[in-house]
This record gives C-alpha cells, sequence and structure tokens, in this order.
C-alpha cells in the first residue's frame, strides 16, 4: 500500500470465511471437525486425534487456527468465483497458496488446501484448469489431488533431491488413468540462476499452454524460491521470480495468483509487492516508501530490490535442463491435443451459495457508490447442475449425430463439411436443416421410393449458433440416410467458442 497499489487495483474485496461445507468439498468432514474443535488448551486430550492428523512439528496447534484456515480458503474461494462470473480477470490472494495440506492431514505449514478447493469452484465453469507452482517445495497437495484427472494439469518448479521436503515431485511422475501425463514436475537443484529458471520456465510453461489449452491459470507464488531465503537454496531475485508471474500473466488466460511459502519475511513482503505491481501493470521505483516498517529494511538501504542473487552454487548445467525440457515435451505429444470435457459434469453448486454471494456483493458495491456492482463481462455465464461442457478443442473420438455434430461453435465464423450416404427415395431437392433442439428430416411420402441407390452429399455450413447446414446431392446428409446403418455427418468447423475477452 505504500506504492499506492491499492488504488490501481479494480476492486479490493472483504471475502467471507469458507464454512464448514465448502471446506469438505475436499477435505474429510473428520478432519474438519477436528480442526474446528482443536486449541492449544486441548491438545492434551486430544493428543491422538493431534498425531493422527498429523498436526504436530511443522503444523502445530495455535489460537484461532479454524478461523485462520476458514479466512485464507474463504479469499481464494472468492477469486475463484470471481473470474468464473467474469467481472474480474486476475483476482489475488497472497494469503493463500498453501499447497501440502492433504485431504484428511495437515502437511508443511499448511491445514487446508485453499488451491484444490478454487480449481474445485473453477470446474464448475471453466474445461480446463491450468495449476503453476513456482514455490521452492513441490505441490504436492495439489498433484496429489488431481493426480486422475485429465481436466487439471500440475506444474511444479521445485528443487528435488530426494531427501528436500515433501520429497515428492520426480521428473517421471506422471499422472494416472485419465490423469496420466497431465502432471509435469521440474526437479531443480540448488543455486539456479534467473537466466536458467527463466529459460526453463518459459519453455516448459509455453509448450504446456499450447498443447493443454487452459481456459483458465492458478498460479502459487511461493518465494521461498527466491534468493536468500532461511529453507530456500534457490538464488531468483525478486525480479526474476516476478517475470515468471508476467510471463504467465501475458496469456490473457483467466488468472487466479496466490501466495505460498516464503522465510525471510522481508522480501516476501517485497516480492508480493513488486508482482502486484506487474499485474496491475504499473512501475514501481526500487526505493521503498516509508512506511512504519522502514526498520526492516534498514539493511538494504530501503530498495526494493535488494541483491539476493549467488550465495549458493549453481548445481543445474544446461545439459541437465536440456534434458528436463525434452523429457516435458515428449509428455506433452501424448496429449494428443486438449483434453475432451464434453460429457463430464460440473460439480455442483455449494447450496445456492454462489448466486447469494453475488447479490451480497453487489448489494454492498451498491451502497459504497463504487459503480461496479453487477459489472460481467459476459452476463450470459452460469453453470447449472447436471449441465455438460462442449469445449471447442475437445479431442473426442466418438461418433456423434449430425445435429451435434453440424453444431458450428464461434461466432460468426464459417464452416464446410461432407456428407456421404446410401439415399431411399427421390431425389431430394434440398438437404436436412439441423435443428439444435429438434432435428427433423423432411420428404415427399407421397411419392413411391425406387430401388436404393447411392447418393453423395456436400454440406456447407456457416458457424452461426443456429448451426443451419445446406446440402447437395442425391441423399439428404442425415443420420437416417443410410440402409446400412451407416451415419453421415455434416461438420462445421469454427472460431474458439471458449474465447475470453481481457482487460487490459
Amino acid at each position: 500500500m505504500g506504492y499506492g497499489l491499492d488504488k490501481q487495483i479494480h476492486n479490493i474485496y472483504d471475502p467471507r470465511p469458507a464454512t464448514q461445507e465448502e471446506l469438505e468439498n475436499y477435505h474429510d468432514h473428520d478432519y474438519i471437525e477436528f480442526l474446528s474443535r482443536v486449541t492449544p488448551q486441548k491438545q492434551d486430550e486430544m493428543r491422538s486425534m493431534i498425531e493422527a492428523f498429523n498436526c504436530v512439528e511443522d503444523c502445530p496447534i495455535f489460537a484461532d487456527l479454524y478461523d485462520f484456515c476458514k479466512m485464507y480458503a474463504g479469499a481464494s474461494l472468492a477469486g475463484a468465483r470471481k473470474l468464473c462470473a467474469g467481472t474480474t480477470d486476475i483476482a489475488i490472494n497472497w494469503s493463500g497458496g498453501l499447497h501440502h495440506a492433504k485431504r484428511g492431514e495437515a502437511s508443511g505449514f499448511c491445514y487446508v488446501n485453499d488451491i484444490v478447493l478454487a480449481i474445485l469452484e473453477m470446474l464448475r465453469y471453466f474445461p480446463r484448469v491450468l495449476y503453476i507452482d513456482i514455490d521452492i517445495h513441490h505441490g504436492d497437495g495439489v498433484e496429489m489431488a488431481f493426480y486422475h484427472s485429465n481436466r487439471v494439469m500440475t506444474v511444479s518448479f521445485h528443487k528435488y533431491t530426494g531427501d528436500f521436503f515433501p520429497g515428492t515431485g520426480k521428473l517421471d511422475d506422471n499422472g494416472t488413468g485419465l490423469g496420466k501425463n497431465f502432471c509435469l514436475n521440474v526437479p531443480l537443484l540448488d543455486g539456479i540462476d534467473d537466466d536458467m529458471y527463466l529459460t526453463i520456465f518459459k519453455a516448459v510453461i509455453g509448450d504446456t499452454v499450447n498443447a493443454f489449452r487452459p481456459s483458465a491459470i492458478v498460479l502459487q507464488c511461493g518465494a521461498d524460491s527466491l534468493g536468500c531465503d532461511r529453507l530456500g537454496a534457490f538464488n531468483l531475485s525478486i525480479a526474476g521470480h516476478g517475470e515468471c508471474v508476467d510471463f504467465v500473466r501475458r496469456f490473457g488466460v483467466p488468472l487466479l495468483v496466490l501466495g505460498g511459502g516464503g522465510y525471510t519475511i522481508k522480501n516476501v513482503s517485497r516480492c508480493w509487492a513488486y508482482e502486484t505491481s506487474v499485474l496491475v501493470g504499473v512501475k514501481v521505483p526500487n526505493e521503498l516508501p516509508a512506511t512504519v516498517y522502514d526498520s526492516f529494511f534498514e539493511d538494504s538501504e530501503w530498495k526494493l530490490h535488494p541483491p539476493l542473487t549467488g550465495k549458493v552454487d549453481n548445481q543445474n548445467s544446461p545439459a541437465s535442463l536440456q534434458r528436463i525440457q525434452i523429457a516435458i515435451k515428449t509428455k506433452l505429444r501424448y496429449l494428443q491435443g486438449a483434453p475432451s470435457v464434453q460429457m463430464q459434469e460440473i460439480p455442483p453448486d455449494l447450496q445456492g451459495l454462489m448466486a447469494s454471494e453475488n447479490r451480497t456483493a453487489e448489494e454492498k458495491d451498491e451502497e459504497r457508490g463504487t459503480g461496479q456492482a453487477g459489472e460481467r463481462r459476459n452476463p450470459g455465464r452460469s453453470a447449472t447442475r447436471n449441465e455438460y461442457y462442449d469445449g471447442d478443442g475437445d479431442n473426442d473420438q466418438d461418433d456423434v449425430g449430425s445435429s451435434i455434430s453440424a453444431r458450428a461453435r464461434g461466432k460468426g465464423a464459417r464452416g464446410r463439411g461432407r456428407g456421404r450416404g446410401r439415399g431411399k427415395g427421390k431425389t431430394v431437392t434440398s438437404a436436412a436443416t439441423v435443428n439444435t433442439d429438434d432435428d427433423e428430416t423432411s420428404t415427399d411420402d407421397s411419392t413411391p421410393a425406387p430401388p436404393t441407390r447411392r447418393g453423395r452429399g456436400r454440406g456447407r455450413g456457416r458457424g452461426a449458433r443456429g448451426g443451419r447446414a445446406r446440402g447437395r446431392g442425391g441423399a439428404p446428409a442425415s443420420t437416417a440416410a443410410s440402409d446400412k446403418g451407416k451415419e453421415a455427418s455434416a461438420e462445421a468447423e469454427g472460431g474458439d467458442g471458449a474465447s475470453m475477452e481481457v482487460d487490459e
């Protein structure tokens, strides 16, 4: 706030805490019940449960623990909902990003996995979500949650030696089932600097975005990957860390930005202040503004970008990074295009909380006179239970009827189609008209049908929403045009129907 960045942000929201029902959308009921009951005063009587849920050592019990979890998880959920509603393109919650928490236990200073909860929320609207983690520790909790999913691609850049916490994140960890090859790990060694890190980061993320084509991105910005961190061992500068954020921002995809680790507090505050300026597109000077916290930055002469690099020997080599990059490219080739989500159910709304929260937020905005209440980039968005996606770029191989396959995607896009079939009846003056609501093919039943003969049809469609197709030839391009059960289809190729506008 010393730089006045709060004045440059479109809206600053005061989110409500997450409810127990929302937390249990991912976490086990017994674990959340435990968090709601445990206090420092009850540690002796609840010792067995504390150990069972791993709230020991680096996950201590402290006063108001449950309220803390509800607050940071609620903020990440609120950011996810703003992106789904289209009221913002970038949402930031620096208090979130606790990527180690598991479904039924705490881990690595993380109690509730707000990232998983936010991604589940986003999957109600966005077909595909890309998760990127630049914390020095492997994002194991998020990877585990989506290890079997092809709708979430997880990419983690982290230190890996086998014994560095959490001890996971090998290059050859792939995911499994539907999620095979949708889990990418970039294991790095001590001392990596800006040049090497940015080279592999841009190469891997660029290739991943091209292959996966995410509808939204979640970026975890753990600052323990900076040089001089008390627990980290990299040589990244604040500018280098921020360049990763800027690179992701430039994709123009709805973006949720979260915090994470960081154990040299003065550098964490510098880093996230700088990255906030990157996200809002404002250049800030290297001189820190005068605040009540001046004493924390006196040793670096009140600079935003102190020297943090060169403190640890770089054990990475260009050859080792090249091997990693080649392995990642090989995995991405197995994707064969963006995954299909056409028949995957949208997660249900949590007891109408989204709608009621939007109404409450609009009322508060109107009371404050901000003029932002109810603003939407796309007012037609909604997500209802049992709704199914039909996303562009889906890698579907299923045979579908002409009423679906002839549907033109994208506004004003043009498409071409071909139809082939065996036709019964005389030459038809007009091929079937495809109606996405109620498909009908009409012929003149008063004319006797001559012997079966082979016909060819060509269809040409315009990519308007009506999905209209016309055909020329001896038989209509319809699903009933073959006496041997062969289906004829008219396919229309359109523009990207899921494209997003980006407010600069």
